[in-house]
């Protein structure tokens, strides 16, 4: 799911094995981030990994996008955060930027500083006071 989500995402082969991601998702992530997942009969159709203050991944699979999934996860990382909350999507990622612009977030940053070495946006969302 996470692997199909994000070549559809942005176009790019992913540069890691398969058991490389298996042992990050087990093993790394999980170290520093609380991991949802959102199951659709017995299926993975998205995935969060958040902290208070950031999210470092977020991705609805393709075949379940468009039905709430995202927000539903997103929601969830706002509830735990300490009112804000800053994450990274690559700039080719049009879709994913209607999405976080639709839910609060805005651009603060632009880099590329990423293992793919694409253009990438920094995104905030701050609670309302």
């Amino acid at each position: 799911m996470w692997r199909d989500s994000k070549f559809e995402a942005i176009g790019v082969n992913e540069i890691h094995s398969f058991e490389s991601h298996i042992y990050f998702l087990n093993n790394i992530l999980v170290k520093d981030f609380i991991v949802e997942l959102a199951l659709v009969n017995e299926k993975v159709a998205g995935m969060i990994a958040y902290d208070q203050s950031e999210i470092s991944q977020l991705y609805v699979h393709n075949e379940f996008q468009q039905l709430g999934i995202g927000k539903t996860l997103l929601q969830r990382a706002k509830e735990h955060s300490t009112e804000r909350l800053t994450l990274h999507t690559f700039e080719v990622n049009k879709n994913a930027q209607r999405f976080y612009e639709k839910n609060g977030f805005t651009v603060i940053g632009r880099g590329h500083e990423n293992e793919e070495n694409l253009p990438d946006l920094l995104y905030e969302w701050k609670a309302k006071e």
